[in-house]
């Protein structure tokens, strides 16, 4: 046996390289997609307005269930849950709710393709799907009311490029009404020009709410090309920071294309 003696291996945390770039566009985006960074609040929102806005249950009504609490259940051995910890939903058996985002094209701090990513960074227990023009998040419910005051209280929204919309979603890529804000067929908020405030007069299904929700002053267009994550050519234009990610891109589709298909390919 050698005596020499092996140096410890220092542990390096792994660091993801979360969006390439230099713009401002790209650093947001880093700070939106890193778990890290502290999203910075801006708004105060009570645990009853959140709940009256995802409109599932009455404030102070217990959490539906799916299945008894896991301690109940008396789990089999696996040893996958002994190095997952539940989430406090999944422990007390809640069943799967949502909220579903829509964010206008017109310097919306994020985007669907951006939240996508960004809820799969921050968060655990959650099923996430992005489209064009909404952006739907499923978790047990406890989990998702916790979730949704962060997402609802920082800087990634804003109550007029920025909406709730659990059904009826369209309205997002049309132009902004003489107020700044989103088109919404089911009307619901309301701005009040007296405070450049906007109100939430109902819920994410759009039944009307007891009391409306103030969710402060909105933005100015100037703050938002600030915010936002999202390239424009009237902002900053995708072609500044267009070099690396074009070479990430097409690594990934070429790698891909030869991956799936094989290397023999057919002649162009």
């Amino acid at each position: 046996m050698s005596d020499v003696k092996k140096e410890p291996v220092e542990k390096v945390k792994y660091k993801p390289q979360l969006c390439p770039g230099r713009t401002l566009i790209a650093e947001n985006r880093r700070r939106y997609l890193n778990s890290d960074y502290k999203l910075k609040k801006i708004r105060s929102l009570s645990d009853e307005e959140i709940t009256k806005l995802l409109g599932f249950r009455a404030f102070g009504e217990a959490y539906k269930s799916i299945h008894p609490p896991l301690a109940e259940i008396g789990e089999p051995d696996c040893p996958i849950r002994k190095v997952v910890e539940p989430t406090p939903g999944a422990k007390a058996g809640d069943a799967i709710k949502f909220i579903q985002f829509t964010d206008s094209i017109y310097y919306a701090p994020i985007m669907s393709s951006i939240r996508g990513r960004m809820y799969h960074m921050r968060y655990r227990g959650c099923d996430v799907g992005a489209l064009s023009g909404r952006t739907p998040l499923e978790m047990r419910e406890r989990d998702l009311e916790g979730i949704v005051k962060e997402l609802l209280e920082t800087e990634i929204f804003d109550p007029a490029v920025n909406a709730v919309r659990a059904i009826t979603v369209h309205g997002h890529s049309l132009r902004l009404d003489e107020n700044g804000v989103m088109f919404d067929a089911k009307r619901r908020t309301l701005y009040s020009p007296k405070d450049n405030c906007i109100y939430y007069i109902k819920n994410q299904w759009g039944k009307v709410l007891d009391t409306p929700i103030n969710f402060g002053q909105k933005a100015s267009e100037e703050d938002l090309k600030k915010r936002t994550a999202a390239y424009r050519n009237d902002n900053v234009r995708f072609e500044e920071d267009e070099a690396e990610y074009l070479k990430v891109i097409f690594n990934m589709y070429e790698n891909r294309v030869k991956g799936g298909w094989g290397k023999d390919l057919p002649p162009q």
